[in-house]
């Protein structure tokens, strides 16, 4: 019996010219993300040499947990960019958005009109991982009311949804699309998430993708994605992407 190894390519081959990452976590302090403007700049480095060099970088609003407000992210992303500069990388590009977690605050944000967008009328937003919000239509129908397109942030870690595969359908026709987390084609967030997110990509069901950057673990793992099988399957999301450029 043959046993043949997956053929493996550079992560810089997987992205293309232009791609940009809507998804991560590289402000430093202000979530469960870099820690300091050390490690920001650590991670994108990091990134850089991946082949990435735009990001629309997504700090948590949740609550009381990551209160964080358009001003701090804005004075936050500020640093960065500093930073960035002083260590002579001029041709990264950094904006910041937010994931927005869909709960009450949410809501009085979205009336305040006081929301940051991935780019034109793009918004990232997730959910509890333990169960959907029990207004979740409504609160999908409000957003999209306001003129903004919810992004839905990685719907393949949404377990309760993983036995009952016409919720993702009836998300799509509500209004979502879908980001698909790179690292959910790996074993970080653990079987029945790769599998989910296998179906969603064979139904054609994703149009975005992102790295939900958090640390260096997280891009140590990235690179199992460097593979030809891996490359094809995701090809034309990560080309999706370069609109957000």
């Amino acid at each position: 019996m043959f046993f043949f190894k997956k053929k493996e390519i550079p992560l810089e081959e997987i992205f293309p010219q232009g791609f940009v990452d809507i998804h991560s976590h590289l402000l430093p302090g202000i979530d469960d993300g870099a820690k300091d403007i050390k490690d920001s700049v650590s991670l994108i480095k990091t990134m850089y040499s991946y082949g990435i060099k735009n990001f629309v970088t997504t700090p948590h609003v949740l609550g009381d947990v990551y209160p964080n407000s358009s001003v701090t992210i804005k004075n936050k992303l500020a640093e960065v960019k500093e930073a960035l500069n002083n260590e002579g990388f001029k041709n990264i590009s950094i904006r910041a958005a937010a994931e927005y977690m869909m709960d009450e605050r949410f809501i009085e944000r979205l009336k305040a009109d006081d929301i940051l967008v991935l780019k034109d009328n793009y918004i990232l937003v997730e959910m509890s991982y333990f169960n959907a919000p029990y207004n979740l239509y409504d609160i999908l129908f409000e957003i999209q009311l306001k003129g903004y397109k919810p992004v839905l942030a990685h719907p393949e870690r949404y377990s309760f949804y993983h036995n009952d595969f016409h919720n993702f359908y009836k998300l799509k026709k509500a209004g979502c699309v879908f980001q698909l987390n790179l690292l959910s084609l790996t074993e970080q967030y653990g079987k029945g998430v790769q599998k989910t997110a296998q179906k969603l990509l064979s139904e054609g069901m994703y149009e975005f993708v992102g790295t939900d950057t958090h640390h260096h673990n997280h891009l140590k793992l990235l690179q199992k994605i460097g593979t030809v099988k891996t490359k094809k399957q995701i090809e034309k999301l990560l080309e999706n992407n370069i609109i957000f450029k």
